[in-house]
């Protein structure tokens, strides 16, 4: 249960973790890779709050990175090859975290750098793969040397379907630049063969359940499942919504299992970023003024624009709840449902800057606070300083019900940025 008088002492705007729910979801996805066998990793693109990771690399396998920033954050943070924590201790929890890199194309200035933190690294095309493979080659002699493990290889497919919506999301859509289609890749399998590749690579997902993946498997073995034979293991992406309340983590488990048994004990992968960021943090906002047109419109000192771009994005509109200066916290009823109905929109001059219609049974009041729920995934990481809006302070309300601020940014983070 939030403390009211916790959450009016919080300045706005600001992300804010509450450390017990994410430690509530670690303990899901522990159980998961305990029953399944399976190795789950943290996709930094969703969920980067590395400023409280200290149970999540005990926990996880290791990380996910779509380039160098990411796979050096993971590797710093989380933990990588032969990379100890900052204690300098010898905790094998710690040391050895997997550490995956996926970009659709890689760039030669940037890979030599990637190769020092990535224990593997996954192309989007044979092309790529050819480019890159005498850089990977030279570097796993010199890990060997040093009785290190070598740098695997995997190449990302396009199973040509995927239940995703919208658009926007879907890796499957004609045209799409993400994975080999199955055509191309028996072209590249002609050209090339596989020697030096590992593993495969399908993400197909979008906060969806396991019976989305049930649908999934068969599509790809039809289509590369020809070429798992002597494979150490398959990636199945992220977008697997496990730690949703109503996700069928039972069915997801068997799943695993018998893909493992299938295919002679493969080593499968899961990378979700909003399952361990999911409903483990708010944003919360003040209302700065109420203004008149055709309806009262609250701006807030909270922007769609650059503090929840995917409300405009996807697009979508999120929960939440308000806050009154005397403590007294309502939800948000519906569109036109209570009495009193606004419409939300931020500080910027984007007359888009709209957050949606919200009612309530009381009055929204300037200096009331505004939180939104379930944002500390895909947020931090899209936030933007468009039009100079301040980013918003980072905290956590740790195991205790005590709030702290992690991160304040000020002018000279938006100066550096332009």
């Amino acid at each position: 249960m939030r403390n009211p008088l916790t959450l009016l002492e919080i300045p706005t705007p600001a992300y804010v973790l509450e450390e017990e729910r994410l430690n509530h979801n670690l303990k899901i996805l522990e159980s998961i890779q305990k029953q399944s066998g399976a190795k789950i990793l943290l996709a930094l693109k969703g969920y980067a709050f590395w400023r409280r990771f200290d149970t999540l690399k005990h926990t996880l396998s290791g990380s996910t990175a779509s380039g160098l920033y990411e796979a050096r954050l993971g590797y710093e943070e989380i933990g990588g090859r032969a990379n100890q924590d900052k204690d300098n201790t010898q905790d094998s929890s710690v040391q050895h975290k997997e550490i995956c890199v996926f970009s659709p194309a890689y760039k030669a200035s940037e890979f030599e750098s990637i190769l020092e933190y990535a224990t593997h690294i996954i192309f989007n095309s044979f092309n790529q793969w050819q480019k890159f493979k005498p850089l990977i080659d030279s570097k796993n002699q010199t890990l060997l040397t040093q009785n290190l493990s070598p740098i695997e290889v995997g190449l990302r497919v396009n199973l040509l379907y995927s239940e995703v919506e919208p658009p926007i999301y879907n890796p499957c859509v004609p045209l799409s630049r993400l994975g080999i289609t199955p055509s191309e890749f028996t072209k590249g399998v002609q050209q090339y063969g596989l020697q030096g590749i590992d593993g495969l690579h399908f993400h197909t997902h979008c906060e969806q359940d396991s019976a989305a993946l049930s649908r999934t498997l068969p599509h790809f073995e039809k289509h590369f499942g020809i070429y798992l034979k002597n494979k150490k293991w398959v990636n199945f992406g992220g977008g697997h919504h496990i730690t949703r309340a109503d996700y069928d983590c039972e069915l997801l488990i068997n799943l695993i299992k018998d893909f493992k048994q299938r295919h002679n004990d493969i080593e499968v992968f899961l990378e979700p970023g909003e399952a361990v960021g999911w409903q483990v943090g708010f944003l919360i906002g003040e209302v700065v003024d109420i203004v008149e047109n055709q309806g009262k419109v609250a701006i807030l000192d909270v922007s769609a624009a650059a503090h929840m771009p995917d409300c405009l994005e996807m697009p979508y509109r999120p929960t939440l709840c308000k806050l009154s200066k005397d403590g007294n916290i309502e939800s948000d009823k519906g569109i036109n449902i209570a009495q009193y109905t606004y419409r939300l929109g931020g500080p910027t001059c984007l007359a888009g800057d709209v957050i949606g219609d919200y009612s309530f049974d009381t009055p929204l009041l300037v200096g009331d606070r505004i939180i939104f729920e379930d944002m500390l995934h895909y947020t931090i990481v899209k936030n933007n300083t468009f039009n100079g809006i301040p980013l918003p302070f980072l905290g956590v309300i740790d195991t205790n019900g005590k709030f702290e601020i992690l991160k304040r940014f000020d002018y000279t983070d938006y100066k550096q940025r332009n």
